[in-house]
């Protein structure tokens, strides 16, 4: 199981391969792809970042802020204007090396376990944009696989006698069955998908009929 910061490292990676980008719009990102319940701080990130630099897989630049726009009169108070704001400080700005792109293009290559899981899958699936399609169709079908023997565990928990279990650790077990066994239906769908295009890419073009076929 790939621990949090490797989780985090190849969301940073995956984000800086798509572009350049400094601190914050990275966080920001990062949010949005992980969602707002493992959202990173700045505390986290930056020690993350600051040791990829020192692995050579990103690289710093320093970049200006674009200065404040002139500030027009106050209204009512002719001639009046207010002093522009001081330029804010230089904006580091980080990139992807040739180092970076061929260490993260060697972990989306990969479709063992650890891309199945939990904390893995969801970062996994947001870079599915860089990954290619067989090892997207082995990565489905490993987490559809783990998902499965959950659900077995489920049930199997389901049918021994509940007298131990009050309404409401019933009801969080029921929740936590639908949970699995929608994931599991989402995942057929993307399989489904995926297999098709597969099979679409592989057919032979088909070749448009000659004016003597025709007719």
């Amino acid at each position: 199981m790939r621990s949090r910061s490797d989780v985090l490292e190849t969301a940073v990676l995956g984000l800086l391969n798509e572009s350049p980008l400094h601190g914050y719009e990275l966080r920001r990102r990062l949010n949005l792809v992980l969602g707002s319940f493992r959202a990173f701080s700045y505390g986290t990130l930056y020690p993350a970042l600051k040791a990829l630099v020192t692995r050579g897989l990103i690289v710093t630049t320093e970049v200006d802020q674009p200065p404040p726009s002139p500030r027009r009169a106050k209204p009512g108070i002719p001639g009046k204007t207010t002093k522009p704001k001081p330029l804010g400080r230089r904006r580091v700005v980080y990139e992807l090396t040739a180092v970076g792109k061929e260490h993260l293009h060697t972990v989306l290559a990969t479709a063992g376990p650890a891309a199945w899981e939990d904390d893995n899958f969801d970062v996994r699936f947001a870079l599915f944009g860089q990954t290619d399609a067989e090892t997207r169709l082995r990565v489905l079908e490993g987490r559809r696989t783990r998902l499965t023997e959950r659900l077995e565990a489920f049930r199997e928990s389901a049918s021994h006698p509940r007298s131990r279990l009050d309404e409401y650790a019933l009801e969080l077990q029921r929740f936590g069955l639908e949970k699995v066994e929608r994931e599991v239906h989402w995942l057929d769908t993307l399989i489904s998908t995926e297999r098709g295009r597969a099979a679409a890419q592989s057919r032979p073009p088909q070749q448009e009929p000659t004016k003597k076929e025709r007719g």
